[in-house]
C-alpha cells in the first residue's frame, strides 16, 4: 500500500479515537468523581492516556510518513516503531498510577459507595471502545501498521477496564463495596501487560529481529522462481518500521554475461516486491555458480537449479 493512502487511513481512525477519547474522559471523569466510583475515575484516567497516546501516534505517522532524505535514506519508517514504544510506556505508566491509587482506596478504614449512575456510564465506555477498538485493528492490520495496532489494543484494555469498573461499581452497590478499588487493580494489571507486550514488540523490531521461517521460505522461493537463479542463499531480512528491507545472494551461471547476470538478479527483485509482504527495497549481490554442470552444489548448501 501507498504510503500517502496507508497515512490517510491511519490519520482518519486516529482522529476518529481522539474525539471519543475526549468524550470517554470528560464524561468518565465528572460522574466518576460525582458518584464516588473509584474504578471510573481510574478508568477515566485510562481513557486519558489512551488520547494522549493517540495524539503522539498521530505525530509519530507523520514522520514516519515523510520522504526518505539525505539524513535518512532508507526514510522515515522506523518512527512507528519508536511511536508503539512510547505508546507502551504510556501504557504501563497508567498502570501503575491506577494500581497505587486502588491499592491507597483499599487501606482506608470504610470505603463509599458509588452511586448507580456510574454502571451506565462503565456500560456506554464498553459498548464504545470496544467499537473503536475493532475498527482502529481493521485499519492497522489492513495498513501493516505496528504503533496503529498499539492503539487499537489501548481501546481494548480501556474496554476491558470498563468491564472491570462495571463489575466493583455493581458489587459495591450490593453490599460489597471493596470490589471497587479491586476491580481498579485489576485494570491496573491488565494495563501493565498490554503495556509490556507492545513495548517488547517494539524493542524486538528496533533490534532488527528477523521475521518468521515462514516469510523467509517465501521470499527464498520468490526469488528462486526467477529465470536464471540457480541458488538463493545467505537472506537476511530487517523490519522498518512497517516495511521489509531484505539483503540476499544469488548464484547464476558463470558463463552468462554481466548484463545477463543482471538482468536475473532484477527479476528475482521483482518478484519478491511483488510477494504479499509490504517490502520496501532488495539488495542482492550475484555470485558465479561454483559447478553449474552439477545437479547438486555442495558450495550452495542449499538447493540447486539445473
Amino acid at each position: 500500500m501507498e504510503d500517502k493512502l496507508r497515512y490517510k487511513e491511519a490519520k482518519k481512525v486516529s482522529i476518529i479515537s481522539i474525539m471519543i477519547n475526549i468524550f470517554l474522559t470528560i464524561i468518565k471523569a465528572v460522574v466518576g468523581f460525582i458518584a464516588g466510583s473509584t474504578a471510573l475515575v481510574a478508568d477515566a484516567f485510562h481513557s486519558a492516556s489512551d488520547l494522549f497516546g493517540t495524539i503522539i501516534l498521530l505525530q509519530g505517522l507523520k514522520i514516519a510518513h515523510k520522504p526518505p532524505d539525505e539524513s535518512h535514506p532508507y526514510g522515515h519508517h522506523r518512527a512507528e516503531t519508536i511511536t508503539s514504544k512510547i505508546l507502551a510506556i504510556i501504557l504501563i505508566v497508567t498502570a501503575l498510577g491506577i494500581g497505587y491509587e486502588a491499592i491507597k482506596i483499599l487501606r482506608q478504614a470504610s470505603i463509599a459507595v458509588p452511586d448507580s449512575i456510574a454502571i451506565y456510564i462503565a456500560l456506554l465506555s464498553i459498548f464504545l471502545k470496544e467499537g473503536l477498538f475493532r475498527y482502529t485493528f481493521r485499519i492497522g492490520k489492513k495498513i501493516n501498521s505496528s504503533a496503529v495496532i498499539a492503539d487499537a489494543w489501548h481501546n481494548r484494555t480501556d474496554a476491558m477496564s470498563s468491564i472491570a469498573a462495571l463489575i466493583g461499581i455493581g458489587g459495591a452497590l450490593y453490599g460489597y463495596p471493596i470490589m471497587d478499588p479491586l476491580a481498579g487493580i485489576f485494570v491496573s494489571a491488565l494495563i501493565l501487560k498490554t503495556g509490556v507486550s507492545i513495548y517488547k514488540q517494539a524493542i524486538l523490531t528496533l533490534m532488527d529481529t528477523a521475521p518468521s521461517k515462514e516469510v523467509l521460505l517465501q521470499i527464498q522461493e520468490a526469488a528462486f522462481e526467477a529465470e536464471g537463479i540457480k541458488e538463493v542463499q545467505d537472506i537476511k531480512v530487517r523490519q522498518y518500521g512497517s516495511k521489509f528491507i531484505v539483503d540476499m545472494k544469488v548464484c547464476v551461471n558463470p558463463n552468462i554475461t554481466v548484463a545477463e547476470g543482471h538482468g536475473a538478479a532484477a527479476r528475482a527483485k521483482e518478484n519478491i516486491m511483488d510477494t504479499n509482504f509490504d517490502i520496501q527495497d532488495v539488495l542482492i549481490h550475484v555470485n558465479p555458480c561454483k559447478k553449474p554442470e552439477e545437479k547438486s552444489c555442495q558450495q550452495c548448501e542449499k538447493r540447486y537449479r539445473p
